[in-house]
């Protein structure tokens, strides 16, 4: 990220998000709305501001398990390195404002909208973890039944115990520690897809690391399948069990706590070794592999660059076997986990390949497209917008004389011929005309 920030040609807007985009491919409109920081470009990140400031509110970036104050810098290696303030929490008493020594602090500062032209659009959205809700496996409920989220914070450096692995209910170091994968993922009631054996892959690197802290420490996972289908995935797993990581095959119904030590009760057999039948264990920590889900406000990008969705909520590529990087829209890309559940890798090679679709477009002068386009005989249209609501690409307009189709939009897939109660709706090289002659030919023939 600084990296990009100190790249010529790349304009970085943060806290920021879309507004409204208009126009076709090579001449998009965008407006990006920049919400108020309530502190200018002139703040330099030193912090003095922080301090003093009596307000305080969750740290989203912490995953809410420490507070923040109301005025901040999200986090160390923010790009840019600014403070803003949360008017939510803000109490207006002024005294940031009184020690900033270059006087970036105003709380008069508003929205900015923000035009762009610009030639084409990269969808990279990103993701949210599944939150299971309250009472589900004792999230919620048990403060030591924590999601692969938080145990991330947890155990980074900049996280809120500094990288020290301990329970929320005491502080404590926990011995023994289960993970439970697949919650709310491969699941009719919830979500009914696989995270693409990410959430596999993040169990693995995480209880290694916590052994590598404390080579004592009793993991267990809990397990449906692990799937370590990519290069080295599968030796990486087989590590892993050398190191003394225990892998039960087993489903987890129902999570109960010891109200006194708060220890964490689960019966569980192992279907794949135990006949004896079911056993009850005892763990001080649990962590939850929840499902991967689209980012939060997809909805809106959605609306706005008339994208579909695929059944999971992801956005749906033009075909998911031979294009999956483009979307039904020209000019319309999308990378990383806003198409599916993705690796790492998987989202570097897909961000790339965006790259590099975009880049061969752009750099010519012309797009050409093909001429087999929907044609509107305005004196027989009825108006009746079935063809505005069919169209799979949104070319379709209804104008004041008729329907309108934009000739970028339209695919040529021939939907609002079909659906076209008043035979209005042509397809250029492909009218009636031309296949009624050619059945007749035919028919001469025999």
């Amino acid at each position: 990220m600084l990296q990009a920030a100190r790249t010529l040609g790349i304009h970085i807007h943060t806290y920021s998000e879309l507004e409204d985009v208009d126009g076709f491919v090579g001449n998009f409109k965008v407006k990006i709305k920049k919400k108020a920081r309530y502190v200018t470009k002139d703040c330099n990140g030193c912090g003095a501001c922080v301090e003093p400031c009596p307000a305080f509110g969750y740290n989203e970036f912490n995953e809410g398990m420490d507070s923040r104050k109301a005025i901040y810098i999200a986090f160390t290696q923010a790009v840019p390195s600014m403070a803003q303030i949360d008017m939510a929490k803000c109490i207006k008493c002024g005294l940031c404002k009184s020690v900033c020594e270059v006087n970036a602090i105003d709380f008069d500062q508003e929205d900015e909208i923000i035009d762009l032209d610009v030639g084409s659009i990269i969808v990279a959205t990103g993701w949210d973890e599944y939150e299971p809700e309250t009472g589900y496996l004792g999230y919620n409920l048990y403060p030591n039944v924590i999601t692969q989220m938080k145990l991330e914070r947890i155990l980074a450096p900049n996280g809120p115990t500094m990288g020290h692995l301990v329970r929320p209910s005491d502080g404590k170091s926990p011995k023994r520690i289960l993970f439970v994968q697949c919650v709310g993922s491969r699941d009719l009631n919830r979500n009914r897809y696989c995270s693409s054996g990410v959430c596999c892959m993040i169990t693995i690197k995480n209880s290694k690391l916590i052994k590598q802290h404390d080579p004592e420490t009793d993991i267990t996972v809990a397990y449906m399948d692990m799937r370590a289908a990519g290069k080295d995935y599968e030796e990486y797993y087989t590590a892993s069990r050398k190191e003394g990581i225990r892998y039960i095959r087993t489903n987890i119904s129902k999570i109960n706590e010891d109200p006194e030590s708060h220890d964490l009760k689960i019966i569980m057999q192992n279907t794949l070794r135990d006949t004896l039948g079911l056993k009850e264990l005892e763990f001080d920590l649990v962590i939850l592999s929840a499902a991967l889900l689209p980012a939060r406000g997809v909805e809106k990008i959605q609306r706005l660059l008339k994208l579909e969705t695929s059944q999971d909520g992801f956005f749906k590529e033009f075909h998911s076997r031979l294009n999956p990087i483009d979307t039904k829209i020209p000019g319309i890309v999308l990378a990383g986990v806003a198409q599916g559940p993705k690796s790492i890798a998987e989202s570097i090679v897909q961000g790339r390949a965006a790259a590099s679709s975009l880049s061969r477009l752009l750099c010519k002068d012309k797009y050409r497209i093909m001429l087999i386009r929907a044609t509107v005989d305005k004196e027989k249209c009825a108006s009746c917008g079935l063809c505005v609501f069919n169209c799979s690409y949104n070319a379709i307009s209804l104008e004041n004389d008729g329907a309108e189709v934009n000739e970028i939009l339209c695919r040529g897939c021939g939907t609002c011929l079909a659906n076209c109660p008043s035979e209005a709706i042509t397809l250029r090289y492909y009218r009636e005309t031309q296949y009624e002659k050619q059945i007749d030919a035919i028919l001469e023939e025999i």
